[in-house]
């Protein structure tokens, strides 16, 4: 019996050999045409071509990436739901909210899949031109100046709020449910400023109908090279920016969130993928499931710092 036993696959290996059987989707907790959103149909293309199985984008938008994450954290932990998650649905609204629908912590890591720099864009109509000229406008216009993100809490609301904090200026965050809405409220001279991914707002810069003021990262983006950072603008500590990881409902099989972690890093290694991917402003990342589990250990105390610095309330 100890022998035939000891013929039978393990449970999660014989799952893991079935998986996928069916199709797996993806849960995008924001509007579909955002950097995220662009992302996850690459990454699903991709996963789809190496498991010979549809990997379907679901966009649930909304609460700052609340809602797409609690459907992801409710559903069956059998590999066929998956979430492309970030710093909000990941960090940030812990520290943001008195009381989730989930737990950040209620999820299986599979592998973080880039990163790309936000770029604080400005209405040209607007009397400035720079980002010195736009805080010394904030700073004799108090409240006057609003700035939209894509979500309460999430990366774009975050770095308006510790700008706020750093320059000593009174602008107004107007949140919306992502880039597909927030852009054209900026376009249209609803809001004022709009902390965007530099890949959905650079291309308006370069048609003359927005004014880029400065990127989040610490270094230039290789996509706007003219365009300074915030950093280097006289704020050293500013360094912000939204990634991107694939994570599975807690339960998961370890033998399919593997199989799953070396399929992204194999796509990451392919040119094509990477072209796409920089088509974007993203920079590929990469690495094992241990490594997304420390990067998010080592941004926790990180975020909860930021949050306290930025004077961002808790609901």
């Amino acid at each position: 019996m100890i022998a035939a036993s000891g013929a039978v696959p393990p449970a999660s290996a014989q799952v893991a050999k079935e998986w996928p059987s069916q199709p797996v989707r993806i849960i995008v907790p924001f509007q579909a045409g955002g950097a995220t959103d662009l992302i996850s149909r690459y990454l699903g293309t991709g996963l789809g071509q190496i498991f010979q199985q549809p990997f379907v984008v679901e966009n649930r938008p909304g609460a700052a990436a609340m809602i797409g994450s609690d459907l992801a954290a409710r559903a069956p932990s059998d590999g066929y739901t998956l979430l492309m998650s970030g710093p909000a649905s990941m960090v940030t609204n812990r520290f943001l909210y008195k009381k989730l629908s989930y737990d950040p912590d209620a999820f299986e890591k599979v592998a973080v899949v880039a990163d790309t720099p936000n770029i604080l864009l400005a209405s040209p109509a607007l009397p400035f031109r720079t980002l010195p000229e736009m805080i010394a406008y904030a700073k004799a216009n108090p409240g006057k100046l609003t700035y939209a993100s894509f979500g309460t809490g999430t990366t774009s609301h975050i770095a308006g709020e510790m700008l706020k904090a750093e320059a000593g200026i009174d602008i107004v965050h107007v949140p919306y449910k992502g880039a597909a809405e927030a852009l054209p409220a900026l376009l249209s001279g609803q809001v004022s400023l709009y902390f965007d991914t530099i890949m959905t707002g650079l291309p308006y810069v370069k048609a003359g109908k927005l004014r880029a003021l400065g990127v989040t990262r610490r270094e230039r983006s290789p996509m706007a090279p003219d365009v300074p950072t915030i950093a280097e603008q006289g704020y050293p500590g500013f360094d912000i920016a939204p990634w991107y990881g694939i994570v599975a409902p807690k339960g998961t099989p370890a033998a399919v969130v593997g199989k799953l972690n070396a399929a992204v890093n194999r796509l990451l290694k392919e040119p094509g993928f990477r072209d796409k991917l920089a088509s974007t402003g993203a920079e590929p990342r990469g690495g094992s499931v241990a490594d997304f589990r420390a990067m998010i250990d080592a941004e926790v105390p990180r975020t909860e710092k930021l949050v306290k610095q930025s004077g961002v309330s808790l609901q």
